[in-house]
């Protein structure tokens, strides 16, 4: 299977099924595309017989010399004996050992509290009730979590566990004990907590930085971008603006951490769909490590993000992809999340298929010990499925999650960036699609346009170093 696209001058070529890519000139962008055309399955004996060269030559002998064209079929058919262009895929039959794979669970989200001192607009936790009721975790229940992990991790060493909410920092003594218990445990079970912090930043003091910085492995600060788009959708409840309380804590902390091991982590929506300015505005502060998600809404949300609205958002794609190769060139460069892509490892083949482990590799608990197969479902008595004092009680829920990947997606089979998104959230598809083997189509054609924009970056700084 062959992706074909223009961008920022570049002609760039896909083979989805290796993963190579390669920047070519015009004439052979049109080659590969004839060819794609007239078979997407070509091989080297297919391109080395006199019908595929004749086939070319008529569609394309008004354009190119003749023997440019064959130098070029020449190029192609080795790159395919090679692998590099028109590779099978090799994916589909291993599809049946990862349904069959057993459970291990190794990464937990634990809603800290369900509450929260801010009152954002989009947020699907309703303000941290998630469709229930404001609570905060106590010890047991979190310490039962950490136990149900380690019980459930197998030979995994290293464990991931979210400190979420709402916002965590309201039940801050809770997090510190189960940090510390976590850390007992280690030593026992041979185990490796790798915690992470997910805040707001109203409380962030002297304090507890210097409780994150030794203890958690990663931080996500939520911020919006410009103090005029972060207020209007981050307020206090009494509607006053956040922006100006906690963009120094955030400041202080990403120093602190030298610039590494945090996102600033944003959600752009109707209201700001220039979000290119808000990356820029992040960049301006001095963040090296950020993210600015869709929101993603109900076609009712008045800031829900519609399809009129995607042309806009590629445009602004394009001009972040083109401010992060300026920046680079200067010397200036920073992460941006949508753009961070590995062309040359990536994620392992059960990743790569399946996405990111809800339901089976990763769980949310909430503050009373239910288990959801992620954030997102919380709240939904349809996915509920167990709890930390019995375990998995609906283990079905589990094997519906594990038989989800790109090959049960009818709309992900023929779509070229399938293995760098996985098939994209199940919570969206079932949400905004109607099931888990749905796929939510706004969110596909930006993830689509984003590995466009990243791939492209890659190219831009690849050919600099020449």
């Amino acid at each position: 299977m062959i992706h074909q696209y223009q961008n920022n001058g570049y002609l760039i070529v896909m083979d989805i099924n290796s993963g190579c890519v390669h920047t070519v000139d015009q004439a052979a962008y049109d080659v590969i595309a004839c060819l794609n055309a007239r078979n997407e399955n070509q091989t080297a004996e297919t391109l080395r017989q006199d019908e595929t060269w004749e086939a070319v030559k008529a569609e394309l002998k008004d354009k190119y010399p003749e023997e440019e064209l064959r130098e070029i079929l020449e190029d192609v058919t080795e790159l395919t004996e090679s692998g590099q262009l028109f590779v099978k895929d090799t994916y589909e039959p291993l599809i049946g050992e990862v349904v069959k794979r057993k459970t291990v669970v190794k990464a937990m989200c634990l809603h800290i509290a369900h509450d929260c001192n801010l009152a954002c607009r989009y947020c699907f936790a309703e303000e941290g009730e998630y469709h229930g009721r404001r609570a905060m975790m106590s010890f047991e229940v979190g310490k039962k979590a950490l136990d149900f992990l380690i019980a459930n991790s197998g030979s995994r060493r290293n464990l991931e566990v979210d400190f979420f909410g709402g916002e965590p920092l309201m039940n801050w003594q809770v997090v510190k004990e189960l940090v510390a218990y976590g850390r007992e445990q280690e030593k026992i079970h041979n185990k490796h907590f790798r915690f992470t912090v997910t805040t707001n930043g109203v409380l962030l003091n002297d304090e507890i930085q210097e409780f994150i910085n030794k203890e958690m492995d990663n931080v996500v600060m939520s911020l919006d971008g410009r103090k005029e788009v972060n207020d209007r959708m981050r307020p206090f409840r009494n509607g006053k603006g956040s922006y100006d309380l906690i963009v120094p804590k955030f400041q202080k902390l990403a120093d602190s951490r030298n610039q590494e091991r945090y996102y600033i982590r944003g959600t752009f929506t109707r209201n700001n769909l220039d979000f290119s300015e808000d990356v820029k505005h992040f960049a301006e502060l001095g963040f090296k490590q950020m993210s600015i998600e869709p929101v993603v809404g109900d076609a009712s949300d008045p800031y829900a993000i519609r399809e009129e609205d995607l042309p806009k958002i590629f445009e602004e794609y394009d001009k972040l992809a083109q401010f992060v190769i300026e920046k680079e060139r200067k010397g200036e460069g920073f992460n941006f999340f949508h753009f961070m892509i590995d062309l040359e490892g990536g994620p392992c083949l059960y990743k790569r298929l399946s996405g990111c482990g809800s339901g089976t590799e990763y769980l949310s608990v909430t503050p009373w010990g239910d288990l959801y197969p992620c954030h997102q479902f919380v709240g939904d008595e349809d996915f509920l499925m167990g709890n930390v004092d019995e375990g998995i009680t609906k283990p079905e829920i589990a094997d519906a999650f594990r038989c989800c990947n790109v090959y049960t997606k009818e709309k992900c089979k023929k779509c070229f960036a399938r293995f760098y998104c996985s098939g994209g959230c199940m919570a969206n598809a079932y949400k905004y699609a109607g099931g888990l083997n749905d796929s939510y189509d706004i969110g596909c054609e930006m993830e689509r346009k984003r590995v466009e924009c990243a791939i492209m970056i890659k190219a831009a700084l690849a050919e600099e170093r020449k």
